[in-house]
């Protein structure tokens, strides 16, 4: 399987359980940004419930009309700081958060330029967390759509488009991630809660997220 996907911000569980089975997985690179999605924002999990975190991007106004791979980052905004005192507050507590904290706090504090060029960088260090040796490859054009009759695949592959397939609006009723990942205990709450940021699984779990991935 081919798998075809946006490149998202901390991205949500059913994102990673798309890719079990895949042997290639492609980034879009040529559509026009998208505000309001996977994109710039995670959902994480805090005493208070499900709380998102977002990236500010430059001339925001303006995005939809700059392909998603030259979208700026703000850093006019302290959004770092907010986002990891954040992440401190709600998963300081986690069996694995020091054994990550380091990794991730580096890759903040490089300050990429591009979101793009973050959320490649936290998506290299998850696919290594959870052991899925996966070949990127980044799209040089766009396609409305993907299938084996409009894009040649490789003997035996077949294309799955999961293009904004999962969005943050949706996430209350979406199937795909209730049924994506394996009930887990989670730091707040009694009932389990789907749909949030690889960052919930990794933290509560470490290196045996991977088996949580459905």
């Amino acid at each position: 399987m081919l798998l075809v996907s946006e490149l998202q911000y901390h991205p949500p569980l059913a994102f990673f359980s798309q890719l079990i089975g895949a042997q290639e997985l492609w980034l879009e690179t040529q559509e026009h940004y998208r505000k309001q999605t996977y994109r710039n924002r995670c959902l994480i999990l805090t005493a208070q419930g499900v709380k998102p975190l977002t990236v500010p991007v430059v001339d925001g106004n303006r995005s939809e009309k700059v392909l998603t791979s030259a979208i700026e980052i703000d850093y006019r905004q302290n959004w770092i700081h907010q986002h990891w005192r954040t992440l401190q507050t709600a998963y300081g507590g986690t069996p694995y958060f020091e054994y990550y904290a380091d990794y991730l706090h580096d890759i903040y504090v490089q300050k990429p330029g591009l979101l793009f060029e973050l959320n490649l960088a936290f998506l290299r260090f998850y696919l290594r967390c959870l052991r899925l040796p996966l070949p990127i490859h980044l799209t040089t054009e766009y396609r409305p759509s993907y299938s084996s009759a409009s894009v040649p695949a490789s003997a035996g592959a077949v294309w799955q488009d999961r293009r904004d397939w999962l969005t943050p609006k949706a996430r209350e009723s979406a199937k795909p991630d209730r049924t994506s990942v394996l009930a887990y205990p989670q730091t707040f709450g009694k009932d389990f809660v789907p749909g949030l940021s690889i960052l919930d699984l990794l933290f509560m779990q470490g290196p045996a997220a991977g088996s949580f991935l459905a």
